[in-house]
């Protein structure tokens, strides 16, 4: 229930916000009684795609604490603790990159990254990972998410679904304004009327999914280099094999939506997974020259 009320709020917050913007550069009034205004309605595009993506990105942290219940390990309790803030800290160090902050999350194995910026970001894993896997497997995991925040993955996904979203922002109203233009060719109009919002509403829906699938086909590939970044970090590749291994035989917990992507492992769905399958990051990783 808090995760939903969570998600509720910070949807109502972007929107509001992105609003607010859009009203104060007046790109919100790119329907106007003489036609569309191709030039406001680029601008209110970008501001829909890419503000939305930045503000997610620079809530993401906080959100990821909120939405999984982490407990940062602020001083370390015992000494599992002190060796996961420890091997954070050294792989951290490896990648050039500055200490993240470190938590542990209830549930089942799984882990995640995320954060706006290199050098102040989150890794978190979870209870059911600590016990389920060897140290040496933990590592390697810990490895994969550092190796995302060193590639800045997290801003290389939203600037990606920025220039998604903007598109399905733009192209709907241009195609939603034509269709309706065509439907009431000849005809006095002071705007467009019920065709345009009708097919507006439809392409938001129908260009989201596939937009969806260009995301999350990026994703993958990003999935594919943290693997082996992992390896790198480690100077070895048998760590990360065993440790994705294992989580083959696991059942992964579920992360919230907005973290889903940023985890070790993902869903299911060809198109719209985030992760590949684990067969595939395994045979990738024993075909690689790390």
């Amino acid at each position: 229930m808090k995760r939903i009320i969570l998600f509720i709020l910070t949807n109502v917050m972007v929107v509001a916000v992105l609003g607010i913007v859009a009203s104060m550069l007046g790109v919100n009034s790119y329907l106007t009684s003489s036609g569309l205004n191709l030039g406001k309605l680029l601008g209110f595009a970008l501001v829909i795609g890419f503000g939305g993506a930045i503000i997610s990105l620079l809530i993401s942290k906080p959100m990821a604490k909120w939405t999984t219940g982490v407990r940062i390990i602020k001083q370390p309790e015992n000494v599992d603790e002190a060796w996961i803030v420890e091997t954070v800290r050294k792989l951290a160090n490896t990648a050039g990159i500055g200490m993240p902050e470190v938590g542990i999350f209830e549930g089942e194995p799984n882990a995640f990254a995320t954060g706006a910026f290199k050098n102040s970001a989150l890794v978190a894993v979870s209870t059911g990972l600590l016990q389920g896997m060897t140290r040496e497997e933990i590592e390697a995991v810990i490895a994969h998410e550092v190796a995302h925040i060193a590639n800045g993955d997290m801003v290389t996904m939203a600037l990606i679904q920025g220039v998604m979203n903007t598109f399905v922002v733009f192209l709907s109203r241009v195609i939603g304004y034509a269709i309706d233009s065509f439907l009431h060719k000849g005809e006095e109009r002071s705007g467009p009327g019920i065709g345009y919002m009708i097919t507006t509403f439809v392409l938001d829906i129908i260009l989201g999914f596939a937009a969806a699938i260009v995301v999350a086909w990026f994703s993958r590939q990003r999935e594919f280099r943290a693997d082996a970044g992992a390896a790198r970090l480690m100077n070895r590749k048998q760590p990360m094999i065993n440790a994705l291994a294992r989580l083959g035989g696991m059942t992964p917990a579920e992360l919230p939506k907005e973290m889903a992507a940023m985890g070790i492992s993902g869903g299911i769905g060809q198109l719209f997974s985030t992760h590949p399958p684990i067969e595939e990051r395994i045979a990738a990783l024993q075909n690689s020259q790390v």
